[in-house]
C-alpha cells in the first residue's frame, strides 16, 4: 500500500498566501506611521468585537483619502479584508464604511485599481448590496417612508458608494462595461433609483451620471431602459425631460441618458421611437436651461445642481446632439460629401473625355474639423496620369452659376429667417431654440468668472458641432435647399454675433482662438465669399492670428462627451491630430473667406498668403523662394491644407480670380518648383507613426502634380 503524503497531512496548517506578513516600509516616517495608525486600525478591522469593526471601518474610510495612510493600507491588503470581511459584517455601519473605503480608493487609485476589484469578484458583492437596497426601498412592512432618518442616511450612503463604483468600474474597461449591463440585479438597482421621487438630488445625479456612461454606444442597455415594465424608467425619464416650463436639474440629467438611448437604438429624425421620440424632444428643456444662464446666476454658488453646472451639462449634450445629428442625415439618405468628393465636386471644368491626364483633387483636412466626428478620406489608388470616372465629375457648370442658383433660393427665405425643416425635427429645434441661446452664451456672456469662461468654452463646442455637421452636407442641388435656407441667416448672424467680437477682442488665450476659428471655418464653409467681413478685415485678422500661433505648441482638443472636438487619429492614441492644429484652421477659414464671389483683393491677398506659408513657412516673400529641396517652415499639416486650399480656390478657369491672381500673380511657377519638396515632405513622414499624415501627403504630391499639368493646358489666351 503507497505511502500517505506527509504535505497533505499538514495541509490545513499552512498558510493563508494573503496573509503572509508584510515587511515594513524603509522610509522611516512611513514605519512610524504603519506602527501608530495603520496597523491598530487594521488589528480593530479583524476584531470579534462589533463596535471595534465598526470603529475602526469607519477611521480607514476617514484615512484613506491621505496619500500616505492609502498606499499603506493598500500594502497590509485592506482591499482583501474588506471585501471578505467587512462587506458581510452583520452592521450596516461597517457595511457602509467598507463601500466607502472602496469608493475613495477607486478614485484615488489608477483604473487599474478597478480592474483589481473586478476580478476580486467585487461586482458579486455590489449586486448582493443593491438587492438589499431595493428590498428595502420596496419593502411595504416598514414602507421606506417610516425608517428613521439615520437608517435611511446610511441606505444612501452605501447606494452613492455602489453607484460611484459602477461608474468608474465601467470607465475602466469594456470587459466590465459589459458585465454591469449583463447583470439584471444591478440593472434593476440602477432603474428604481431613476425613476423614484425619494432618491435625494446627489443619488440622483449620480445614477444619471452612471447611466450616461453604461448606455453610450450600448444597444443592449438602451433595450433593457425602454422595455422595463417593473420600474418604467423610461418613461419616467421621459417625462422629466420633457414637462414643465422650466428646466430643472432632473430634466437635464434625463436628457443627457435618453440621448444616448435614442442614439443607441437609432431612433433619429427619420425613424422616430415610441410616441415619435428623438433629440427635437428633448433640445426644449435643455434650451431652457441654457435661458437660465445670466451673469448673476454664474457667481451662485458652485454645486452639482448650481445654474453654472448644469448649463454646462446641457451644453455638453447639445453639443452631442449637434455631432450625432450627422448620422441622422446619413442615414436620412441626406449623405453629407466627405471632403475628396466635396473638392472634386467644386472641381468643376475638367473633362474627363478631352483631359485624360486630369487631376484629382483631395479636399484635405475640412471635414475632419467636425468635433467628436471623424471621418477619415481614403484616396482611390489612382497612379498618376490616370483618368477621373465620370461619376466623379461635376455637371460642367461653374461655380457661379451654382451660387447665383442657391442664392435665389436665399434670398427668398432669408425673410422668414428659416427654412421648412419638418421633416427634420431636431434640425429645426437646434436652429430655432437652442442656437439663438449658444450665440448668447458664446458672444454676449461677460467674461469676468471662470464659470463664464467654461460656459463660453462649451456654447462654443456645441455651435461648432452643429455648424460642422451643417458644412459637410452638399448644398449644389435642390435636395438640401430648405436646410441652406434655414442656415444660411442663422450662419451670418454667428459670425457676426459670436466670431467677430472675439477676433475684435484680439484675446491672447490660444484655446479660445483655436476653438472660434475652427467655428469660423466651419461657418465659412458654407457662406464661402459671402462671409460678412468689414471691408475685408476679417481674413487679416486670420494671417495674423496664424502668424502669432507660428511655433507655438497647440493646446489638445478638448473631449466633448460623446463626440465633441476633435479629428481624425493623428498617429497613435495619444498622439495630438495634426490637422486640429490652429494652422491648419486659419488657412481653412481664409481658403474659404477667398472663395468666389468674394473680391478679387481679397482672394489676392489670400492666394499670395498661402503661397507664402508654402514657400518659406511664413517669413519669405514669393521673390526669390527656397531651394527646391529646401525643407519646409511650416508644419507638414499646413502646407498640406494650403495647398488643398490652392486647388479649391483656383480650379476652375472661368472665375475672375483665375486670370486676375493666379496666372497675374504667377502662382504656376512657384508651384511647379514647389513638386519636390512637396515629394520630400511626404517621404520623410513615417507612414508607422503617423499614418493619416502620410496618407494625405501622398495625395497632396499626387493632386499638386496634377494640378501644375492641368494648369499649364488652360492657360488664359
Amino acid at each position: 500500500m503507497g505511502k500517505s503524503r506527509r504535505n497533505r497531512a499538514r495541509a490545513s496548517n499552512r498558510a493563508d498566501p494573503i496573509a503572509k506578513p508584510v515587511k515594513p516600509p524603509s522610509d522611516p516616517e512611513l514605519a512610524k506611521l504603519r506602527e501608530a495608525k495603520i496597523l491598530p486600525v487594521l488589528r480593530d478591522l479583524k476584531s470579534t468585537e462589533a463596535k471595534s469593526r465598526t470603529a475602526a471601518a469607519g477611521a480607514i474610510a476617514n484615512i484613506v483619502q491621505d496619500a500616505r495612510c492609502r498606499k499603506l493600507l493598500l500594502r497590509e491588503q485592506v482591499v482583501h479584508v474588506v471585501l471578505t470581511e467587512t462587506l458581510t459584517d452583520n452592521s450596516i455601519d461597517s457595511r457602509a464604511a467598507g463601500w466607502e473605503i472602496l469608493k475613495v480608493l477607486a478614485q484615488e487609485e489608477e483604473a487599474d485599481f478597478c480592474v483589481h476589484l473586478y476580478r476580486q469578484d467585487v461586482l458579486t458583492a455590489m449586486e448582493h448590496a443593491a438587492k438589499a437596497i431595493l428590498e428595502t426601498l420596496t419593502a411595504t412592512e416598514p414602507p421606506f417612508s417610516k425608517l428613521l432618518k439615520a437608517q435611511q442616511r446610511v441606505l444612501w450612503a452605501i447606494a452613492s458608494s455602489l453607484l460611484i463604483l459602477l461608474n468608474l468600474l465601467a470607465l475602466a474597461r469594456d470587459e466590465i462595461l459589459s458585465a454591469i449591463v449583463a447583470n439584471p440585479t444591478i440593472l434593476r438597482f440602477l432603474f428604481r433609483l431613476a425613476a423614484t421621487d425619494v432618491a435625494p438630488q446627489d443619488i440622483f445625479d449620480e445614477v444619471m451620471s452612471c447611466l450616461t456612461t453604461l448606455s453610450e454606444d450600448n444597444l443592449q442597455l438602451g433595450q433593457a431602459i425602454t422595455n422595463d415594465p417593473e420600474t418604467q424608467c423610461y418613461e419616467a425619464l421621459l417625462r422629466l425631460a420633457t414637462t414643465g416650463t422650466a428646466a430643472s436639474p432632473r430634466s437635464v440629467l434625463s436628457c443627457g441618458v435618453l440621448h444616448n438611448v435614442f442614439a443607441s437604438l437609432n431612433w433619429l429624425d427619420h425613424s422616430p421611437g415610441k410616441d415619435g421620440a428623438c433629440d427635437a424632444v428633448l433640445v426644449p428643456s435643455l434650451t431652457r436651461a441654457l435661458e437660465q444662464v445670466t451673469p448673476s446666476s454664474l457667481t451662485a454658488a458652485n454645486g452639482a445642481s448650481s445654474p453654472a453646472e448644469i448649463a454646462q451639462v446641457a451644453l455638453e449634450i447639445l453639443a452631442s446632439i449637434g455631432t450625432d445629428f450627422h448620422e441622422t442625415l446619413v442615414k436620412g439618405n441626406r449623405a453629407p460629401l466627405d471632403a475628396g468628393k466635396a473638392a472634386e465636386e467644386e472641381w468643376n471644368g475638367i473633362d474627363d473625355e478631352t483631359d485624360g491626364d486630369a487631376m484629382d483633387v483631395d479636399g484635405g483636412s475640412d471635414a475632419e474639423q467636425q468635433d467628436g466626428d471623424n471621418e477619415d478620406d481614403e484616396a482611390e489608388e489612382e497612379q498618376e496620369g490616370e483618368d477621373i470616372d465620370d461619376d466623379e465629375e461635376g455637371d460642367g457648370d461653374s461655380i457661379t452659376s451654382d451660387v447665383e442658383a442657391d442664392m435665389d433660393l436665399v434670398t427668398a427665405a432669408e425673410g422668414s429667417g428659416s427654412g421648412d425643416l419638418d421633416d427634420l425635427p431636431t434640425l429645426r429645434e437646434l436652429l430655432q431654440r437652442a442656437v439663438p441661446q449658444l450665440i448668447r452664451l458664446a458672444g454676449q456672456l461677460p467674461l469676468d468668472t471662470d464659470a463664464s469662461l467654461v460656459v463660453q468654452s462649451r456654447a462654443l463646442s456645441a455651435l461648432n458641432n452643429i455648424a460642422w455637421t451643417i458644412s459637410c452636407l452638399d448644398f449644389d442641388g435642390d435636395e438640401n435647399a430648405n436646410i441652406y435656407a434655414a442656415w444660411y441667416p442663422t450662419a451670418k448672424k454667428i459670425w457676426r454675433k459670436v466670431v467677430a467680437p472675439i477676433l475684435e477682442a484680439d484675446c491672447a488665450d490660444l484655446a479660445l482662438a483655436t476653438q472660434v476659428t475652427s467655428l469660423a471655418w466651419a461657418v465659412a464653409r458654407t457662406l464661402q465669399g459671402e462671409t460678412p467681413a468689414p471691408e475685408g478685415a476679417h481674413h487679416r485678422k486670420f494671417m495674423a492670428l496664424y502668424r502669432a500661433a507660428a511655433g507655438k505648441q497647440d493646446p489638445p482638443a478638448e473631449e466633448a462627451p460623446r463626440g465633441g472636438d476633435g479629428g481624425g487619429d493623428g498617429g497613435g492614441d495619444d498622439a495630438p491630430d495634426p490637422f486640429q492644429g490652429l494652422g491648419v484652421k486659419c488657412i481653412g477659414v481664409l481658403g474659404s473667406l477667398a472663395r468666389d464671389p468674394a473680391p478679387v483683393e481679397v482672394n489676392r491677398e489670400v492666394g499670395v498668403f498661402l503661397m507664402t506659408v508654402l514657400e518659406a513657412g511664413g517669413e519669405a516673400g514669393l521673390e526669390g523662394g527656397p531651394a527646391p529641396t529646401a525643407a519646409f517652415q511650416a508644419p507638414p499639416a499646413d502646407v498640406i491644407e494650403a495647398l488643398n486650399q490652392v486647388f479649391d480656390l483656383y480650379g476652375d478657369e472661368e472665375l475672375p480670380c483665375d486670370r486676375e491672381v493666379f496666372w497675374k500673380d504667377g502662382f504656376l511657377g512657384h508651384l511647379e518648383a514647389l513638386v519636390p519638396r512637396v515629394r520630400a515632405l511626404a517621404k520623410g513622414i513615417d507612414k508607422r507613426t503617423q499614418p493619416e499624415l502620410r496618407t494625405r501627403a501622398d495625395e497632396a504630391v499626387l493632386n499638386l502634380g496634377r494640378f501644375v499639368q492641368y494648369k499649364k493646358k488652360h492657360a488664359p489666351k
